[in-house]
Protein backbone atom coordinates (compact mmCIF):
# COMPACT_ATOMS: atom_id res chain seq x y z
CA UNK A 1 0.00 0.00 0.00
CA UNK A 2 1.44 3.84 -0.78
CA UNK A 3 -0.64 5.70 1.81
CA UNK A 4 -3.18 7.68 2.78
CA UNK A 5 -4.21 11.31 2.08
CA UNK A 6 -6.53 13.13 3.62
CA UNK A 7 -8.23 16.70 4.00
CA UNK A 8 -10.62 18.47 6.41
CA UNK A 9 -12.76 21.69 5.91
CA UNK A 10 -15.57 23.17 7.16
CA UNK A 11 -18.59 24.26 5.37
CA UNK A 12 -21.26 26.55 5.97
CA UNK A 13 -24.10 24.20 5.36
CA UNK A 14 -25.97 21.67 7.58
CA UNK A 15 -25.07 18.40 7.79
CA UNK A 16 -27.59 16.82 5.90
CA UNK A 17 -27.32 19.50 2.64
CA UNK A 18 -23.96 18.56 2.81
CA UNK A 19 -24.25 14.90 2.90
CA UNK A 20 -26.95 14.73 0.52
CA UNK A 21 -24.55 16.85 -2.36
CA UNK A 22 -21.13 14.34 -1.17
CA UNK A 23 -23.90 10.68 -1.71
CA UNK A 24 -24.28 12.45 -4.97
CA UNK A 25 -21.21 11.05 -6.29
CA UNK A 26 -22.17 12.29 -10.00
CA UNK A 27 -21.32 16.05 -8.18
CA UNK A 28 -17.74 14.82 -8.27
CA UNK A 29 -16.35 16.56 -11.40
CA UNK A 30 -17.96 19.90 -9.54
CA UNK A 31 -14.90 20.04 -7.59
CA UNK A 32 -12.38 17.22 -8.47
CA UNK A 33 -11.19 18.18 -11.51
CA UNK A 34 -9.46 15.11 -12.38
CA UNK A 35 -13.06 13.46 -12.71
CA UNK A 36 -14.06 14.03 -15.93
CA UNK A 37 -17.43 12.24 -16.01
CA UNK A 38 -19.15 10.16 -13.38
CA UNK A 39 -22.44 7.82 -13.99
CA UNK A 40 -24.17 6.32 -11.00
CA UNK A 41 -24.82 2.41 -12.77
CA UNK A 42 -27.09 1.11 -10.24
CA UNK A 43 -31.02 2.01 -9.99
CA UNK A 44 -32.36 3.89 -6.92
CA UNK A 45 -30.51 6.52 -4.15
CA UNK A 46 -26.98 5.90 -3.11
CA UNK A 47 -26.69 3.48 -0.43
CA UNK A 48 -24.29 0.55 0.66
CA UNK A 49 -23.82 -1.56 -2.75
CA UNK A 50 -24.31 1.79 -5.35
CA UNK A 51 -21.77 1.57 -8.43
CA UNK A 52 -20.50 4.34 -10.04
CA UNK A 53 -18.32 4.77 -13.27
CA UNK A 54 -16.37 7.64 -13.70
CA UNK A 55 -13.45 9.14 -16.46
CA UNK A 56 -10.58 10.39 -14.87
CA UNK A 57 -7.79 11.87 -16.42
CA UNK A 58 -3.90 12.03 -14.04
CA UNK A 59 -0.82 13.27 -15.53
CA UNK A 60 -2.33 13.33 -19.17
CA UNK A 61 -3.43 9.33 -19.10
CA UNK A 62 -7.38 8.73 -18.92
CA UNK A 63 -8.89 5.80 -17.31
CA UNK A 64 -11.78 4.78 -16.35
CA UNK A 65 -12.48 4.00 -12.79
CA UNK A 66 -15.03 1.91 -11.09
CA UNK A 67 -16.24 2.91 -7.21
CA UNK A 68 -18.61 0.59 -4.86
CA UNK A 69 -20.26 1.95 -1.80
CA UNK A 70 -19.59 0.36 1.29
CA UNK A 71 -20.89 1.97 4.15
CA UNK A 72 -23.40 4.69 4.12
CA UNK A 73 -24.44 6.02 7.17
CA UNK A 74 -26.76 9.18 6.82
CA UNK A 75 -25.49 12.05 7.98
CA UNK A 76 -22.43 10.78 8.86
CA UNK A 77 -20.25 8.52 7.19
CA UNK A 78 -19.94 7.40 3.48
CA UNK A 79 -17.21 4.62 2.57
CA UNK A 80 -16.11 3.02 -0.90
CA UNK A 81 -13.65 0.96 -2.46
CA UNK A 82 -12.48 0.74 -5.43
CA UNK A 83 -13.61 -1.82 -8.22
CA UNK A 84 -11.31 -1.47 -11.39
CA UNK A 85 -8.51 -2.45 -11.91
CA UNK A 86 -5.50 0.16 -12.79
CA UNK A 87 -2.31 0.83 -11.52
CA UNK A 88 -3.37 2.68 -8.76
CA UNK A 89 -6.69 2.70 -6.96
CA UNK A 90 -8.35 3.70 -4.04
CA UNK A 91 -8.28 0.85 -1.85
CA UNK A 92 -10.61 2.76 0.69
CA UNK A 93 -11.77 6.36 0.69
CA UNK A 94 -14.45 8.13 2.23
CA UNK A 95 -16.12 11.32 3.85
CA UNK A 96 -16.85 11.64 7.77
CA UNK A 97 -19.39 14.36 8.58
CA UNK A 98 -19.68 16.17 11.76
CA UNK A 99 -22.48 19.42 12.48
CA UNK A 100 -20.24 21.95 13.82
CA UNK A 101 -22.92 24.13 14.57
CA UNK A 102 -26.07 25.46 13.74
CA UNK A 103 -25.93 25.56 10.01
CA UNK A 104 -21.88 24.38 9.60
CA UNK A 105 -20.50 21.03 8.93
CA UNK A 106 -16.73 19.62 9.12
CA UNK A 107 -15.77 17.37 6.62
CA UNK A 108 -12.94 14.82 6.45
CA UNK A 109 -12.16 13.35 3.22
CA UNK A 110 -9.73 10.38 3.01
CA UNK A 111 -8.36 8.13 0.50
CA UNK A 112 -6.12 5.11 0.87
CA UNK A 113 -4.18 4.62 -2.22
CA UNK A 114 -2.47 1.56 -3.14
CA UNK A 115 -0.51 0.28 -6.17
CA UNK A 116 -0.46 -2.94 -7.90
CA UNK A 117 2.06 -4.34 -10.92
CA UNK A 118 3.99 -1.93 -11.96
CA UNK A 119 1.54 0.54 -10.43
CA UNK A 120 3.68 -0.18 -6.96
CA UNK A 121 6.22 1.89 -8.30
CA UNK A 122 4.41 5.31 -9.37
CA UNK A 123 1.91 5.09 -6.13
CA UNK A 124 3.92 7.24 -3.60
CA UNK A 125 4.40 9.52 -6.38
CA UNK A 126 0.33 9.48 -7.07
CA UNK A 127 0.09 9.66 -2.99
CA UNK A 128 2.42 12.21 -3.42
CA UNK A 129 0.20 14.42 -6.02
CA UNK A 130 -2.90 14.04 -3.41
CA UNK A 131 -1.20 15.05 -0.60
CA UNK A 132 -0.25 18.35 -2.13
CA UNK A 133 -3.44 19.15 -4.03
CA UNK A 134 -5.34 17.92 -0.61
CA UNK A 135 -5.90 21.58 1.15
CA UNK A 136 -7.12 22.74 -2.20
CA UNK A 137 -9.51 19.68 -2.79
CA UNK A 138 -10.76 21.05 0.87
CA UNK A 139 -11.61 24.57 -0.50
CA UNK A 140 -13.18 23.15 -3.91
CA UNK A 141 -15.55 21.17 -2.12
CA UNK A 142 -16.03 23.34 0.14
CA UNK A 143 -16.65 25.99 -2.53
CA UNK A 144 -18.86 23.33 -4.71
CA UNK A 145 -21.26 22.44 -1.73
CA UNK A 146 -21.99 26.26 -0.57
CA UNK A 147 -22.23 26.98 -4.19
CA UNK A 148 -25.22 24.33 -4.78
Amino acid sequence: MAGQFEVTTEIDRPIEEVFAYLADGENDPRFSPRVQEMTKVTEGPTAVGTVYRSTVKDAGVRTRREFRITEFEPPTTIRWTETSENLVTAEEGGYDLESTGEGTTRVRLFNSLTGHGVGKMIAGVALNAARKDAEDFGRRIKAAVESA
